[in-house]
């Protein structure tokens, strides 16, 4: 299987990016890539599928995070009022409320990433443009309850700040942590901190390729107790393949892993074990359609746990994984599985990985329920999933559908 070409500006194509995340809660042995079939049949479920019209999103690329009521929360990419992206919340009853539609002046435009929340209840998020009439440097925006919108900052570019944000944020506490994809002293990206609506930028990549250091981070950072920041980038390292990064408190950097052909290039996020080990996936690598790899917070072993080997199975893993107690994996391909849906690419599944390294295909998207989902999944404490599929489901008003929200019962 190869890849399909990605074009970040052609939204009706639906932008399909490069968004990886990893989480796991026990250490996970070196993975063989066999399939076995679940010892139950799973419970597939669309809780809505987007129809873009009368103000409500379409093509929710991001993945969701939900409340302590079951409410769920996430962005879509187009849609709203204005067309320009929403916020949305989906209840527990499957009814979805747009508590904010993007107007691109002055307010941000087509949020790639997913939200946060405070304590307060608020949601925070980052759009990579749409300041004024003008494409721009992208915001950090603030919804509140009541669907107030609030700019903490507005990017402003290099030399002194970074610009187009493509990831989402995490929080500690009060202050906030990301990235930008460009930007920053030599206009290859940065990572920083919002702090009481003020920004520090902690640091700035400087290379492409050739002397070590990574460029163009994408996506959503993760953080330790000790307070050291992690992530990837697309670009940059020995091999111009991308890089894990380490960023301490005192900002000073480390290369944990240049990422080689045989790896493949690393999706932009990822997260950390309770054991303090790292998981993430990568887009291409010696299959050409992606692994899923583990590595120390060290930097001293990486390991591929899991090289896809498309077709059913699924390929191209960029999403959010996350981890029961038994330690099995759970994650989505965009790609593979029934490969006459979206011909000859496939519509992407959603996947099981056990401990021992089997995986097990819990569901195949057929075009109707979903496509290509990009962002992974979320889970709840009784073991639901959920996830986002940015195309697929309704074609009332978008050619490919609209995209869905959907739950899997294991």
């Amino acid at each position: 299987m190869t890849k399909s070409p990605q074009n970040r500006d052609s939204v009706l194509g639906m932008c399909l990016r490069t968004a990886t995340v990893a989480a796991v809660l026990a250490i996970i042995p070196v993975a063989s890539t066999q399939a076995s079939a679940p010892a139950q049949e799973p419970t597939f479920t669309v809780l809505h599928a987007f129809t873009g019209g009368a103000g409500e999103g379409a093509n929710p690329y991001a993945g969701l995070i939900h409340d302590e009521a079951g409410n769920l929360y996430g962005t879509t990419l187009n849609g709203g009022l204005w067309q320009h992206g929403t916020v949305f919340k989906l209840d527990p009853a499957g009814v979805v409320t747009t508590l904010y539609s993007f107007e691109r002046r002055g307010d941000g435009n087509k949020p790639y990433g997913g939200l946060v929340r405070d304590s307060a209840g608020d949601l925070f998020g980052m759009t990579p443009t749409g300041i004024g009439d003008k494409v721009s440097d992208g915001i950090i925006y603030r919804i509140s309850a009541s669907g107030k919108e609030a700019k903490p900052h507005v990017f402003t570019g290099p030399p002194s700040d970074g610009l187009r944000p493509y990831g989402g944020l995490i929080r500690d506490q009060g202050t906030f942590y990301g990235t930008t994809s460009v930007g920053g002293s030599v206009d290859q990206g940065t990572v920083f901190s919002l702090s009481n609506g003020r920004e520090i930028v902690l640091y700035s990549f400087n290379t492409h390729s050739g002397d070590g250091d990574g460029a163009n981070p994408e996506g959503t950072l993760v953080r330790d107790e000790a307070g050291n920041l992690y992530g990837t980038t697309l670009q940059g390292g020995n091999d111009s393949f991308g890089t894990v990064f380490r960023l301490d408190s005192t900002g000073n950097e480390t290369i944990l892993h240049a990422f080689s052909i045989a790896d493949g290039s690393p999706g932009p996020s990822r997260m950390l074990d309770q054991l303090g080990n790292l998981y993430g996936t990568t887009n291409g690598g010696s299959s050409g359609d992606g692994t899923l790899f583990e590595m120390d917070t060290g930097g001293k072993n990486y390991t591929i746990l899991y090289t896809f080997p498309g077709g059913a199975n699924g390929a191209q893993a960029l999403g959010a994984l996350v981890a029961d107690k038994a330690g099995n994996l759970y994650g989505t391909t965009r790609y593979g599985g029934d490969l006459s849906c979206g011909a000859p690419y496939g519509c992407g599944v959603v996947f099981q990985l056990s401990p021992a390294g089997n995986e097990t295909i819990l569901h195949t998207f057929s075009g109707k329920d979903g496509m290509v989902p990009s962002s992974g999944l979320v889970r709840d404490a009784a073991g639901n999933l959920y996830g986002t599929a940015p195309r697929g489901g309704s074609t009332e008003t978008c050619d490919s559908g609209c995209g869905v929200v959907f739950k899997i019962t294991p």
